[in-house]
């Protein structure tokens, strides 16, 4: 759902990207109380897993394809401020490193991709789980309707956006039609791979995911050849569980292995907004990306003629570039937390 430059009109760019500075710079702040000694480093790799799956397309109708937004992913995992922020840093290296998503509408996708779908996946999933029995299974299922919901909030947003600001005439209620039906089943797939991740993590360290803090597993003891509850005092063993390192060192590689791999097998079809746009004649005023001749335009490497390494090369560098600028981001965050009670002092 990447918005290209020219769908939008200036004054309405600018506005939403007025609004998208103000979200980060809230979420910055959000993002210190959030973060910890812990899931900071996770927050940089969240942001490379988000990077890798959207480059893998996959088919929802004919001739259509869908991605991961993310949004829902990164609140349930890191916080839905430190989340708002991670969806941005993917958008930045996407618009600057990959011409992906229009430079002058980097506001719109900002509010759009990492705010609407953030904002409203974390309400939707922290409302489930108030009223969900306590588990494990209940938070992933919390997730996977947030994360459903949440794409067509951002298809509803974009039709918002592009009745004040479109830059062509094209019935609203076409384009809503049109955006919410195709989102819908893109939600589908968002749901699916947001509910598998989320479950993988908890499976192995659920004290690292912020939308299941204050669950704890009950530690299994054999007691004459029968499994009862140990005592709730008892720690889990630290033998037991996955470190840090182990985890985020596994996400780091899973990542590469998506974007410099799997997304050869990624479908080509067009994805919603662009099938959209193009049907209804949305992008007819659509401008060329600012950064069209950067040497990774459109996910591959220019000079290197072999497709699939092409496209390989450009997923593992957008995944290093991911993971290195949202760990600077998320580490000063943590920085600043962890120096603001001695600046008081």
């Amino acid at each position: 759902m990447h918005v290209p430059d020219g769908f939008i009109d200036a004054p309405t760019s600018a506005v939403t990207g007025l609004v998208a500075a103000g979200a980060l710079a809230v979420s910055l702040r959000g993002a210190r109380r959030e973060l910890d000694e812990r899931t900071a480093p996770l927050a940089g790799l969240v942001a490379a897993f988000i990077f890798a799956v959207q480059m893998l397309n996959f088919p929802v109708a004919a001739g259509t394809s869908g991605h991961l937004l993310g949004g829902a992913l990164a609140a349930i995992l890191v916080g839905p401020c430190t989340g708002v922020l991670c969806v941005s840093v993917v958008l930045l290296m996407q618009g600057i490193l990959f011409a992906d998503g229009g430079l002058t509408a980097l506001g719109v996708n900002i509010t759009d991709m990492a705010l609407v779908t953030t904002v409203v996946a974390y309400v939707v999933f922290r409302g489930l789980v108030k009223v969900l029995p306590r588990g494990r299974r209940s938070v992933t299922a919390a997730a996977f309707v947030a994360a459903l919901l949440s794409v067509p909030a951002a298809a509803v947003a974009f039709t918002l956006l592009y009745a004040v600001g479109g830059t062509t005439d094209v019935a609203i209620g076409k384009v809503a039609t049109a955006m919410i039906g195709v989102h819908v089943l893109i939600g589908l797939g968002e749901a699916a791979i947001t509910a598998l991740t989320v479950g993988a993590v908890i499976a192995v360290r659920p004290d690292l995911v912020y939308g299941a803090r204050g669950l704890r597993q009950r530690l299994k003891l054999r007691v004459n050849g029968e499994l009862v509850d140990a005592p709730a005092s008892a720690p889990v063993p630290v033998a037991a569980r996955t470190s840090r390192r182990a985890l985020w060192i596994t996400g780091l590689a899973a990542s590469v292995v998506l974007a410099g791999f799997v997304s050869f097998y990624a479908s080509a079809d067009p994805d919603g907004l662009e099938k959209v746009a193009h049907d209804h004649g949305i992008d007819a005023k659509a401008e060329e990306h600012a950064a069209a001749g950067s040497p990774l335009a459109d996910y591959g490497v220019r000079d290197v003629s072999d497709a699939r390494l092409s496209g390989g090369l450009a997923g593992v560098i957008g995944v290093g570039a991911t993971v290195a600028a949202g760990s600077g981001v998320f580490w000063a965050v943590r920085r600043r937390r962890t120096g603001a009670p001695s600046e008081a002092r």
